[in-house]
């Protein structure tokens, strides 16, 4: 069987950093996808995909993000649901990052450390199988990136584009 997905796109807010009540870090973000063809209109619809990160992807997204900002995102699609306040059951469905990398450039006049824009690095890990997990979610379907550490696209072998070449290339 094969879950993976992949997507590049903007997010539609400031990422916000939660914990969960065992001090795991999440974040829960909402990405803005064109489609790679035009409605009947000629114009190009954009999807809304909802997505989860943990530990430190959450944390340097939250650190190094803001609305409007190009990520990249390599993960599994997930599905699960609960029970509202109305008592009907909820589905919801998203994709559990698994990689996530910073395509935006810098600000002009931002100084290092204060910007939460993100430059041109990634955020990934796998999960061990241990540790704590959201309710509802067993230890085989945690996602994290324990461990992880942010590494620069320059670290791939032979010439990588650019963060201003992907993002100019995108058709929005």
């Amino acid at each position: 069987m094969i879950n993976q997905v992949t997507l590049v796109g903007r997010l539609t807010r400031d990422p916000e950093l939660n914990q969960t009540t065992e001090g795991t870090p999440v974040s829960h973000i909402t990405l803005a996808v064109n489609r790679n063809f035009r409605n009947h209109n000629g114009e190009f619809d954009t999807d809304f995909v909802q997505c989860t990160l943990w530990r430190n992807a959450a944390e340097n997204t939250y650190k190094y993000c803001r609305k409007g900002a190009v990520v990249g995102i390599t993960g599994r699609l997930q599905t699960r649901h609960y029970d509202g306040r109305d008592g009907k059951r909820v589905y919801v469905t998203e994709v559990v990052a698994e990689t996530i990398r910073f395509l935006s450039t810098k600000p002009q006049g931002a100084v290092a450390g204060e910007s939460r824009a993100g430059s041109s690095a990634s955020v990934s890990g796998a999960t061990n199988g241990q540790g704590t997990n959201p309710p509802g979610q067993s230890s085989a379907a945690a996602s994290g990136t324990s461990g992880a550490a942010v590494q620069s696209q320059t670290a791939a072998p032979g010439p990588a584009p650019t963060a201003e070449s992907i993002a100019a290339s995108l058709p929005f």
